[in-house]
C-alpha cells in the first residue's frame, strides 16, 4: 500500500486532535476568566464547565465544597450571634474580672442550643447535599453509573477468564498503630503542658505570665499540637497503585482519615473528658510556686481550655496551610504532577475542617465562621491550582463523593455524642442548675429578689488541710468531697445523675430532630425522580422491542 492511501486517515486523525486540543484550550481559558481567579471569590461556580474540562469527580468535589460553604453561612451567623450575646451578658456580670465567671462566655443556655442546632445542621447539610447532587448527576447521565461494575467490565475485556479481586484488610495492625499514635501523642502534649506550667510559674520574669502560667501553658500546648499536626499530615503514607480498584481506595481513605482525625483530636478529647478527672482526690499533685496542686483544668473550667486549644489550632491550621500551599505552588516552575489520589488531600482537609465545625462546637461557637472565611479562599485556591498550576487531572467518572459521604455521616453522629458529653460532663451547666434548684438560696422556692447563684463557687470547693511543723495550711480544690476522709458527697451523686439524664435527653432529642430532618428532605428532587422514571420506561420499551424483534427473526 502506498503512503497516499493512509493520508485520508492521517488527516482525519490530525484534524480531530487539533480540534480536541483547541476545545480544551478554550475551556481552560473560560475557566481562568470566570472561575480560577481571585476576583471571582464571590461568584457562583460553573460546575458544568468544570465537569467538561476536569471530569465528574473533580466537579463533584467543587460542587460539594460550594454547597458546604453556602450552608456554613447560617451556622456562622448564629454562632457569631451566640458568641456576641455571651459577651454582652458577661459584660453585665463582670465576667472578665473573674476566672470562674469567664466560663459563662462558653458555658450557658445559648451554647447548649447552638450545639443542638449544629448537630441537626450536619444532618440537614448532608441530606440537602444528596438532593443537590442528584440534580447534576442526573443531567450528566451518570446517576446509575457504578464504578465497580465498570472495573469488572474492563477486567473481563482484558481477560475473559479473570477472577474477582478479594478484599483484604488488617484491622489488628491498623488498630495497634492507631492506639500507639493516640497514646504517644497525648502523653507528649500533656507532659509538655505540665512542664511548661511549672517552669512559667516558678521561673518567669514577667508577673503576668507567672499569675496566668496555666493559661499560657495551654496556649503553648495548642501551638505544639498544631506543629505536631503539621508534621503528621506531611508524612507520606503508602498509597495504593494508581490502577488499584475502588475498594482498595475506600479502605485507604478510611484508614488515613481515622489516623489524621485522632492525630488532631487526641489532645482535645483528653482536655474535654479526662483532664483533672484521672488524678482522684488529693494525692497526685504537681508542685507549682511552692504549693501542691492537682494537674487540672483552667480555674474557669475545662471548657476554657478547650476553647483556647480549638481557636489556636483552627486559626493556625487554616492560615498557614493556605500560605504554605500557595507558596509551594508558585515555587514550582513546571506543572505539578497529578494522579487519581490528587483529590484525596483536598477532601481530607475539608472533612477534618467539618469535624472541627461540628464536634466540640459547644466549646467554640466561632468554628463555623472561621470555616466559612477559609472556604471562600480555599475554593479559588484549589481552582487556580487545578486549572493553571497543576498538570490537568485525567477526567474520571463519578456520581458521588464516594466513601466521604459515609465519613461525613459518621462525623454527624459523633457530633451529637461529643457535644452532649461536653455539655453534660465537661461544662458547669449541669452543676449550676443543680445548685440553683436544690442547694442554693433559691432551693426552697420562696426566696425573691436575690441572686440564686450566690455562694455557688464556694459550694464547688472542697478543703484540704496540710501541716508543716507548727504551720497549718488550708487549701481549696474543685471537687465534691468530704473534708475529713475525702469521700464523695451526696451532692456529687446528685450532679452525676443529673449529668447522665441530660446526656440521654440531649442525644435523644437531637437524634429525633436528625431523623425528622432526613425523612423530610428527599434524596432527589421530584423532577429528577420523574425524569429517571421516564428514562427507565423508555429503555425497557426499547429492550422489549429488541427482544421481540430477535424472537420473530
Amino acid at each position: 500500500l502506498g503512503v497516499s492511501e493512509y493520508l485520508p486517515d492521517l488527516m482525519k486523525k490530525n484534524v480531530f486532535e487539533t480540534h480536541f486540543c483547541l476545545h480544551e484550550k478554550r475551556e481552560q481559558k473560560e475557566l481562568k476568566q470566570s472561575w480560577a481567579r481571585w476576583s471571582a471569590c464571590f461568584r457562583g461556580q460553573p460546575i458544568t464547565n468544570v465537569r467538561n474540562y476536569l471530569g465528574e469527580k473533580v466537579a463533584l468535589y467543587f460542587l460539594w465544597l460550594g454547597w458546604y460553604t453556602f450552608l456554613l453561612i447560617p451556622a456562622s451567623v448564629i454562632g457569631l450571634v451566640v458568641f456576641l450575646l455571651n459577651i454582652v451578658i458577661c459584660a453585665d456580670t463582670v465576667c472578665f474580672g473573674s476566672h470562674v465567671q469567664v466560663s459563662l462566655l462558653f458555658d450557658n443556655e445559648g451554647t447548649v442550643a447552638f450545639a443542638m442546632f449544629m448537630a441537626v445542621w450536619a444532618t440537614v447539610f448532608l441530606e440537602f447535599w444528596k438532593c443537590h447532587r442528584s440534580s447534576y448527576v442526573s443531567a450528566w447521565k451518570v446517576f446509575d453509573w457504578c464504578e465497580e461494575e465498570e472495573e469488572l467490565i474492563l477486567e473481563i475485556v482484558n481477560n475473559a477468564h479473570c477472577e474477582p479481586k478479594m478484599h483484604r484488610h488488617s484491622y489488628l495492625r491498623s488498630t495497634i498503630v492507631l492506639l500507639l499514635v493516640i497514646i504517644g501523642l497525648t502523653h507528649v502534649l500533656v507532659v509538655s503542658r505540665v512542664i511548661a506550667t511549672v517552669l512559667l510559674a516558678e521561673n518567669s520574669t514577667w508577673q503576668v505570665i507567672t499569675e496566668n502560667s496555666q493559661t499560657v501553658a495551654v496556649m503553648l500546648g495548642a501551638v505544639l499540637h498544631y506543629i505536631t499536626i503539621t508534621v503528621m499530615t506531611r508524612v507520606k503514607a503508602h498509597k495504593p497503585p494508581t490502577h488499584s480498584h475502588a475498594a482498595v481506595e475506600r479502605s485507604f481513605t478510611v484508614k488515613m482519615f481515622i489516623f489524621q482525625f485522632f492525630t488532631m483530636f487526641s489532645s482535645l478529647i483528653y482536655t474535654a473528658f479526662f483532664l483533672g478527672r484521672i488524678n482522684g482526690h488529693p494525692g497526685g499533685y504537681v508542685r507549682i510556686s511552692g504549693k501542691w496542686r492537682l494537674e487540672e483544668c483552667h480555674p474557669s473550667g475545662c471548657l476554657t481550655d478547650l476553647f483556647i486549644q480549638m481557636s489556636i489550632i483552627m486559626v493556625l491550621k487554616q492560615t498557614f496551610n493556605n500560605i504554605f500551599e500557595y507558596s509551594d505552588l508558585h515555587r514550582n516552575y513546571s506543572l505539578i504532577k497529578t494522579d487519581r489520589f490528587s483529590l484525596f488531600n483536598e477532601f481530607l482537609e475539608m472533612v477534618i475542617q467539618f469535624s472541627f465545625t461540628t464536634i466540640f462546637v459547644a466549646a467554640f461557637p466561632l468554628a463555623p465562621l472561621l470555616a466559612l472565611l477559609n472556604n471562600i479562599i480555599e475554593i479559588r485556591l484549589d481552582a487556580i491550582k487545578m486549572v493553571s498550576l497543576e498538570r490537568r487531572l485525567v477526567p474520571m467518572k463519578a456520581n458521588d463523593i464516594g466513601v466521604w459521604t459515609d465519613v461525613l455521616e459518621a462525623i454527624g453522629v459523633l457530633a451529637v455524642i461529643a457535644n452532649g458529653l461536653v455539655i453534660g460532663i465537661s461544662s458547669d451547666f449541669i452543676p449550676r442548675l443543680v445548685y440553683q434548684y436544690f442547694y442554693g438560696p433559691c432551693a426552697s422556692g420562696s426566696a425573691t429578689g436575690i441572686d440564686c447563684m450566690v455562694g455557688y463557687i464556694n459550694n464547688t470547693l472542697s478543703q484540704m488541710v496540710t501541716y508543716s511543723g507548727i504551720n497549718v495550711t488550708h487549701c481549696s480544690y474543685r471537687d465534691y468531697r468530704s473534708n475529713e476522709d475525702f469521700s464523695l458527697t451526696n451532692q456529687y451523686w446528685v450532679i452525676l445523675a443529673a449529668r447522665l439524664v441530660f446526656i440521654i435527653l440531649f442525644e435523644h432529642v437531637v437524634v429525633i430532630f436528625k431523623c425528622v430532618a432526613s425523612w423530610f428532605v428527599p434524596t432527589s428532587p421530584l423532577d429528577v425522580t420523574n425524569e429517571r422514571l421516564y428514562d427507565k420506561l423508555r429503555r425497557l420499551k426499547e429492550e422489549l422491542r429488541s427482544v421481540t424483534r430477535a424472537y420473530t427473526l
